[in-house]
């Protein structure tokens, strides 16, 4: 089988329906469609359910909310594909998304992630995610953000593939891991994208793959919310402690610590300061607990690599955020 698609839901009553059917009308039809359900109390368990018999579907129900990580890797772990494509249950997807994915994917063995066009839901000349990117001050950012999709038509290598419309070679998870479920939500995919960076896989961006995103739908959060203020205080902190050798860790720490600073008085300016707070020291008690990856010599030139990347990536965070401060799309 050519690929796997694995949606996560939780709650998703609104949109979940919509977005099943957007991928049972893909062009390319040689995939299996795997429906992963975090103990909804809404409709959308039945509606998942509903599909239960069809051809190429599989339901896990699961009898707690366990997180994304937790619940792709289920889907992962059952695929049958060459590629895993995981998409949000408040995503819809255009009829040759996959097929654009996949023939991206096919045109360098070494590609590890491609990353869509996620367009938003609601104002469709605008983009939601073009892939991400990481800063020297350890924000993770999404490429494009509210500025005009038509901007990024150009396919392209980037440093991460966004997971909530991305497909993945499964043969290099089977290498590299899957995602890290200590990154209950967000920023799990920056991580593993970083991963294969480190090891010297490419993730690309793949423009003619386009989606349409509702924002926020499953977290409640678009910009800002308690959940998402926690989980951002805590995995920002851990995505570069993880990931950086720990003389690139050192060399950065002053960056790092600037940027996180900026950020707790961002969150407290917004009211969040506490729930930041609160995932500051969640990162301390699950840092022993992460497996950092081991490193190794053959791997210089991605680490310099990627340190390249996160100062080029600050200055474009810096140009993005004087765009939006003048409403330039």
């Amino acid at each position: 089988m050519k690929a796997t698609v694995v949606i996560p839901n939780l709650n998703g009553a609104g949109w979940l329906r919509d977005s099943i059917e957007s991928v049972w009308a893909q062009t390319m039809r040689d995939f299996e469609l795997i429906v992963i359900d975090n103990a909804s109390t809404d409709e959308s368990l039945e509606i998942a359910r509903s599909y239960v018999g069809r051809k190429n579907y599989t339901l896990i129900e699961n009898d707690h909310n366990t997180g994304f990580s937790y619940a792709v890797n289920q889907g992962i772990r059952a695929a049958k594909g060459e590629f895993v494509a995981l998409f949000n249950n408040d995503a819809f997807a255009e009829p040759d998304w996959l097929e654009n994915l996949i023939r991206a994917a096919e045109a360098d063995e070494r590609i590890f992630a491609v990353s869509s066009l996620m367009i938003r839901h609601f104002e469709r000349e605008l983009a939601d995610d073009a892939g991400d990117y990481v800063t020297i001050l350890g924000f993770a950012c999404k490429r494009g953000d509210g500025m005009k999709a038509s901007r990024y038509a150009k396919p392209c290598r980037v440093f991460s593939a966004c997971g909530g419309a991305a497909l993945y070679r499964k043969s290099i998870l089977d290498k590299i891991g899957l995602f890290d479920e200590n990154f209950f939500a967000y920023y799990e995919d920056v991580d593993i994208s970083w991963r294969a960076n480190s090891l010297g896989y490419k993730n690309v961006y793949c423009p003619t793959a386009k989606c349409y995103h509702i924002c926020g739908a499953t977290t409640g959060a678009v910009r800002y919310n308690p959940f998402k203020s926690i989980q951002s205080g805590r995995n920002s902190i851990l995505l570069p402690y993880k990931n950086m050798p720990i003389l690139m860790f050192l060399l950065n720490i002053l960056p790092l610590t600037a940027g996180y600073l900026l950020k707790a008085a961002m969150f407290r300016l917004r009211g969040f300061g506490p729930a930041y707070g609160q995932g500051f020291k969640e990162a301390l008690k699950v840092m022993g607990k992460l497996e950092k990856p081991r490193f190794r010599l053959k791997n210089l030139p991605n680490y310099i690599l990627i340190e390249l990347w996160l100062i080029a990536d600050t200055f474009r965070y810096i140009v993005y955020r004087v765009q939006r401060a003048f409403h330039i799309q």
